[in-house]
């Protein structure tokens, strides 16, 4: 069944098959006006005709119709692959990521577009992701946040987007985590009371965001609770208030505990 979209080529004009190198193919059915055919604009007709002959695909690396060139990286073998690392169009490059093996994508780890970079960040190795820690995009560099090595990730704990130290505080060691209390984000701040040991949370018991001390008076000790009874936000204060009366009753608990379920008191 024919696609219903009128047949041009990338320049708009009528695909005339006489004067194609293919005409061979189309006397034998190898190729269809409409259907699958090369110089069509139309990318799904491109993707038809290489899927039925992908060893043409190599004879179209400098074809000046970017949809050309990316589809027929999808059946180049590697060798020739590699030869579009630096084709002018980001799509023809994206496609080139998807299919390369890892070790040839560490000299496209610079590429101009954040797409393709933002491909190559989730496909490189993690021990490979290092240079990529300071790429001028926010999202790269979340993506690398989520795929670093987490021994590494003390190198991002001051990154300039609050994206990127968000997914460090979610991934980071409790060890490194208490570094990150003072965060100017408090969503990040947010996540790192989420994070923390109960016994690190003294740090951030007094944090200007009562979400925070909201998350502060859930887990902290008793002992130190004791401090936050005066919180100025409702809600904290009602939470502190909560525990400090559920701490009572524990602490209260033992003392009838040496009475049997059948002694006298």
């Amino acid at each position: 069944m024919n696609d219903p979209i009128e047949s041009l080529d990338w320049q708009g004009r009528q695909i005339d098959c006489s004067g194609c190198a293919h005409a061979a193919l189309l006397a034998s059915g190898g190729c269809q006006p409409l259907q699958a055919c090369v110089h069509d604009r139309y990318a799904k007709r491109i993707d038809r005709f290489f899927g039925r002959h992908p060893e043409l695909a190599q004879d179209y690396l400098a074809h000046p119709y970017f949809e050309v060139r990316a589809v027929a990286a999808k059946f180049l073998d590697v060798f020739h692959l590699l030869r579009l690392r630096n084709d002018p169009d980001e799509t023809v490059r994206s496609i080139v990521v998807l299919r390369l093996p890892q070790r040839q994508l560490l000299e496209m780890r610079n590429d101009p577009d954040r797409e393709v970079r933002i491909r190559i960040a989730y496909r490189l190795p993690p021990q490979e992701l290092e240079p990529m820690m300071r790429d001028d995009d926010y999202y790269v560099r979340v993506v690398v946040a989520k795929r670093l090595p987490k021994g590494m990730l003390a190198l991002m704990i001051n990154d300039p987007d609050s994206s990127v130290r968000a997914v460090v505080a979610e991934r980071i060691d409790s060890n490194m985590l208490l570094s990150m209390c003072n965060d100017p984000d408090s969503g990040v701040r947010l996540l790192v009371a989420r994070h923390l040991p109960a016994p690190q949370l003294l740090h951030m018991r007094h944090d200007p965001d009562w979400r925070v001390r909201y998350e502060v008076a859930q887990r902290i000790g008793i002992n130190a609770l004791v401090e936050m009874a005066q919180d100025e936000d409702e809600m904290v204060h009602e939470m502190v208030l909560a525990r400090l009366a559920q701490g009572t009753a524990s602490e209260w608990e033992p003392a009838r505990r040496p009475y049997g379920k059948n002694q006298p008191r």
